[in-house]
């Protein structure tokens, strides 16, 4: 081979995989993310952003899980992921004294766990990427306290033991423990069905006199939908009804007045940056894997991403409600 003919080869070996689009990546390369209710628009919006960075990186993904809250049927696929042993794992843990046992096992099998949404900080998962739960639950005191002017009866609907939910509650009664008069009458336990809410709504609706309840509080996604339908079918309008999340049915609430106003997520992002952030855990591995990184000033690692939370009312509603309409 003539030298020219050499350098030419050498020239075409380092430009082609620019020009092929080629990386460090390659379609083997499996990454999960495990979820529960994920028939519900929130976590398509997840499994969307994980899509749009696996495209990216030219990677494999797939969203698995439950339709509905089943915190064994989550542990279930989780462990078949495991098995098939793949590049890395997000996880929204819907119960952690389930999933962490099984979080561990995947760590010390070498396989990347990061949790989104809702985390495990008990398991040895690498990291959480998510919203500060107890600062939306904050949040939404803030806007309870200003749309009562300090004074009603409150009643939350929510899963409770899920951790994520857990910690939203927790921030509305930090914030409540500053007004003696707006009093938490009730939390009540939907028992993984949204669709609960609609008939134990009415029920509270039918209180009247000093058992009045004036503010509803939903700290899950679909909730909110449940408890509109109720306030619409009594024709009740002089109650605060603040929701969670951000699916085109609630949004189509706020801008009715149903709804007073509601905590948006991020999920999209947390899956897209949960899929690049185990990728480089991936490619650039780190050992041991297992180690307690939270103490450590020289950790590879955060403790927590916060992708944040926004409060959406009539006021700045219209251009996310066109996105999703744009974007079902």
């Amino acid at each position: 081979m003539t030298l020219s003919k050499r350098v030419s080869l050498a020239l075409l070996t380092a430009v082609l995989p620019l020009l092929t689009g080629c990386t460090r990546h390659s379609k083997n390369e499996q990454y999960y993310l495990i979820a529960t209710n994920t028939a519900f628009p929130y976590w398509k919006s997840a499994a969307a952003g994980l899509a749009a960075a696996g495209a990216e990186y030219g990677v494999t993904v797939d969203t698995r899980g439950p339709a509905g809250l089943n915190p064994q049927a989550e542990v279930d696929e989780f462990r078949a992921a495991v098995a098939s042993k793949p590049a890395g794992i997000l996880v929204s843990v819907a119960n952690s004294s389930l999933m962490a046992p099984e979080i561990d096992a995947a760590i010390a099998a070498g396989i990347p766990v990061i949790t989104v949404d809702s985390d495990s900080p008990e398991s040895k998962r690498l990291y959480f990427i998510g919203t500060n739960n107890f600062e939306a639950g904050k949040l939404g005191g803030r806007r309870l306290v200003s749309r009562l002017n300090g004074k009603g009866n409150v009643v939350f609907f929510t899963n409770p033991g899920q951790p994520n939910l857990d910690d939203r509650l927790k921030g509305y009664q930090d914030i409540l423990e500053d007004y003696k008069g707006i009093k938490i009458v009730e939390v009540f336990d939907i028992k993984t069905d949204p669709g609960t809410a609609l008939d134990q709504a009415r029920v509270y609706l039918a209180r009247t006199g000093p058992e009045k309840i004036d503010a509803f509080i939903c700290l899950e996604s679909r909730s909110g939908a449940n408890v509109a339908e109720a306030f619409k079918r009594t024709n009740v309008t002089d109650r605060v009804l603040i929701a969670m999340d951000a699916d085109t049915d609630t949004l189509q609430l706020v801008g009715d007045g149903t709804i007073d106003s509601t905590i948006a997520q991020k999920p999209y992002t947390m899956a897209f940056l949960g899929l690049k952030a185990l990728d480089e855990v991936h490619h650039y591995p780190v050992k041991p894997l297992g180690q307690d990184y939270f103490l450590d000033p020289n950790s590879p690692f955060p403790v927590f991403v916060d992708t944040g939370v926004a409060l959406i009312d009539k006021t700045n509603m219209d251009p996310i409600l066109r996105k999703r309409l744009a974007n079902p």
